[in-house]
Formats: structure tokens, C-alpha cells, sequence
């Protein structure tokens, strides 16, 4: 049957979101973009614009690359089905996934979301130190599940922070002279100790801290030298685990190494993972040691009905197969430090930002108000709108939402790097 013709009438797309979805289902933009189409870093628009993708880790190989599409839609006309039975496609993605980590990281429980992969761990946490305390950044976002709603602080929730939690403000260290970057380190050390003494003396313990290695949501802070470390240090002398959440910061995001965490010397207890793994395909895991899991399970009898299935494991192995064959981690650390490099010439000298923030293919920068040196997300909005009128998409990260996020699939090239730049310095420089 035809569809019916549109009339003056008829409700715009908006207007039927709204409808279904709610008038507070988040959108980018001031315009909202509706896209219909991608592939690689690149996007078309429902008016035929084409947008170059500098945001986006769900397509972490690229938009609708064939092998993800084609491993997915082979395996779906196969068989679809949960971890109750033995199946060969889930168990060789997990040997492929293990291989990645450190060999103390040697088992995985697969969920559908990072939120899953955090509120696990969570409750690994809880179940090896027999404490409920958690240590968290005073500005971060871990997922949406209830324990992570009390336990957020880089959004709005409306959940109250729950009693069990104490907020760390992650240092940043950028621009500071050496002197100054060591008292900072002994400052919010310092503040660990209180925090988990904190958490003693209310009898809550220390079950974990849960961080994201890159700081993304604090706008990719320049940690001191000997901080996670000593923070690591501090929270395990105290009984709990550390957790590193790798949803932004993994999958070889920062080029040169695979995961976040082993920016730092740290190995985690526990890692979880999310967004990047399937490519579009909702897909999450949660990693840890063998004891940790044996343990766990011989007194929990835990399954997730879609997590692990042969259809997402076809699309997370093909997500590695595509980055061990395009050999996306090396052009990730060629392309990202391309990028930092011509980003650092653009903003030298300019009085309204600061370095260069990131690692690999991740980059940010902070706008500053030239005057007193404080936040300015007014201007770093304005250079988003002007981004995305000019046919690029990137987006805002920060405490105050004052730090450009630019975080585009690893398929992103040298090409697509030039233009990036170019368009973005001339923003800058019209401001």
C-alpha cells in the first residue's frame, strides 16, 4: 500500500520521535541531523549532505563495513541462540578476545552493553572484597543501570547519590611545571586517603574503583606520573578491585597499545568493555582472572539470554579480524598523531585553548575564557554548530562542556584528517 502523501498536516519526524521516544530523548545539535546512510568515516544526510564522522566509536571499524555485515547476516541465517549450548563461533571470539589482554585477564562473561559490562563488575567487586563501597570520579558516567545512576556524576539523574559512594576529583596536570604537578599528585592522593577512610568508617569498605583510563567524560585529563598507580595502590590495600571501563578508551583506540589501562602499569582486576566491540551490533563484555569468576560462579548462577550469542560473537570477531587485516592500531597512532600535530599548529598561540588533549584517535581541546581563564563552552558550542554546518561532526566533553571530543571510527585516514583540520582551524581562526 502507497504511502499516504505528506500534507502541511503531517507530523515532521521530530514531532513523531517526540511522540514515541519522549521530548527528552537527547539529540545533537541545534538543527537535529537525521542521517539515513554511512560507510567508513563518512554519513549522508536525508537532504544528501555528507558528513564526515570525527565522533562516532559504534562504527569503530568504519559505517556498515561488509565483513561485520556479512559475518552478522550469515550467522543470523544460521542460527541464533544463548550460551546454554555449546556453540564453536562463541568460544573462539573469546580466545581471540583473551588474547588481547594480560594473561591474568583469562575469562569473560559477554553482555549486551557496557552498562551490563559495568554493573557486573560491580557486583564482582562487591562479591570478592565483601564490601559495597565504590570510588568513582566526581565527573564521570558509567551507564545507565541503577547502581551506576547513583553512582554517576557527569549527568543528570535524578536517583540520589547513593551512601556507598565517594567522588575523587581526577588531577589534570596540563600546562604545569614540574613542581606544581607534584604537589598536585600529593593533593589528590591525599584525597584518596580520606575518601576510603571515608568509606571505612561508615562501614561501607572499598569494593572497587571504576574509572575510564583516557578520562573522557572529565575531558581527557592530563593525569601525573604515579597516579593511577598510587591510587591503584591505595584502593587494593584496602580490599577492593579496580576496574577499568574501556568503552571509549579500547579496541585500540589510542594506536600504539590495545587498550587504555596499559598507558599505566596497573593491570586491572577487572575490564569491561562495550560500544566498539560489534561495530552497530549490541554487544558487551565483561573480563577478569579465572579465580575471580570460578569463585563467583560456583555461588551465583549467572547467564544473560542474548549476551554471547553466535551472532554477536560473529560480529566481534570480525570487528578484530578487520583491525588485524587493515591494520587499523597502527594507522590509528600514524592518523592520531597526524592529527595532534597539525590540531597543536592550528591553536599555537591562541589565547582561548590549552594543548592539545588525547591519546591516538582521540583528541580534545579546552576553550578558556581569555580574560579570567575560566570555562568557555559557549565557544566550544559555537565551534560545534559551525563543525557541523561545514560538514563535520564532532561534539563537547568537560566538566562544563568546554572540550571539543573528537573520537572518529578508526577507519579515519590521513585525507580525512587534512580536512578535519582545515575546516576546523578556519572556525578558530574567525573567532
Amino acid at each position: 500500500m502507497p504511502a499516504a502523501p505528506k500534507t502541511d498536516s503531517t507530523p515532521t519526524l521530530l514531532e513523531r520521535r517526540k511522540a514515541t521516544l519522549g521530548s527528552h530523548s537527547p539529540l545533537f545539535y541545534d538543527t537535529p541531523l537525521e542521517l539515513v546512510s554511512g560507510k567508513g568515516v563518512w554519513l549522508r544526510a536525508a537532504n544528501g549532505k555528507r558528513y564526515l564522522d570525527a565522533y562516532n566509536n559504534v562504527p569503530h571499524v568504519g559505517h556498515a563495513h561488509p565483513a561485520v555485515a556479512n559475518a552478522v547476516s550469515q550467522q543470523m541465517r544460521k542460527l541464533a541462540l544463548n550460551t546454554r549450548y555449546l556453540n564453536d563461533r562463541v568460544v573462539d571470539y573469546a580466545e581471540a578476545l583473551l588474547a588481547t589482554l594480560h594473561p591474568t585477564l583469562d575469562r569473560v562473561s559477554f553482555g549486551n552493553s557496557g552498562s551490563e559490562a559495568n554493573e557486573l563488575a560491580i557486583r564482582l567487586a562487591r562479591f570478592k572484597s565483601g564490601n559495597t563501597g565504590l570510588l568513582m570520579s566526581d565527573y564521570s558516567y558509567h551507564g545507565t543501570t541503577i547502581t551506576l545512576a547513583q553512582a554517576t556524576t557527569g549527568l543528570t539523574t535524578s536517583e540520589p547519590r547513593g551512601e556507598n559512594v565517594r567522588t575523587i576529583r581526577i588531577p589534570d596536570a596540563t600546562g604545569l611545571d614540574d613542581a606544581a604537578t607534584a604537589k598536585l599528585l600529593a593533593t589528590s592522593l591525599a584525597e584518596v586517603d580520606a575518601m576510603i577512610a571515608s568509606l571505612q568508617e561508615a562501614g561501607f569498605g572499598v569494593a572497587a574503583v571504576l574509572f575510564d583510563p583516557l578520562f573522557s567524560t572529565e575531558g581527557l585529563v592530563k593525569v601525573p606520573a604515579g597516579y593511577i598507580d598510587g591510587l591503584v595502590q591505595r584502593v587494593r590495600t584496602a580490599g577492593g578491585l579496580y576496574i577499568a571501563d574501556e568503552v571509549q578508551s579500547g579496541f585500540g583506540r589510542v594506536g600504539r597499545l590495545m587498550w587504555g589501562h596499559e598507558l599505566f602499569d596497573a593491570v586491572p582486576d577487572i575490564v569491561t568493555m562495550g560500544k566498539p566491540m560489534g561495530n552497530g551490533h549490541p554487544l558487551g563484555a565483561t573480563v577478569m582472572g579465572a579465580e575471580l569468576l570460578e569463585a563467583f560462579g560456583a555461588e551465583n548462577m549467572f547467564f544473560n539470554t542474548f549476551a554471547g550469542n553466535p551472532v554477536s560473537s560473529a560480529a566481534g570477531h570480525a570487528v578484530l579480524k578487520v583491525m588485524a587485516d587493515e591494520q587499523l592500531m597502527p594507522r590509528a597512532a600514524a592518523n592520531g598523531a597526524l592529527l595532534k600535530r597539525e590540531l597543536s599548529e592550528v591553536v599555537a598561540g591562541n589565547a582561548r585553548i590549552d594543548e592539545v588533549r588525547g591519546d591516538g584517535l582521540f583528541a580534545g581541546m579546552r576553550f578558556t575564557d581569555p580574560e579570567t581563564g575560566e570555562a568557555d563552552p559557549a565557544t566550544a558550542k559555537r565551534v560545534v554548530e559551525a563543525m557541523y554546518r561545514d560538514g563535520v561532526l564532532i561534539s563537547r566533553i568537560g566538566r562544563n562542556d568546554e572540550v571539543l571530543k573528537i573520537r572518529p571510527p578508526l577507519a579515519f585516514q590521513a585525507s580525512d584528517a587534512e580536512i578535519l583540520v582545515t575546516k576546523l582551524g578556519r572556525i578558530i581562526a574567525a573567532l
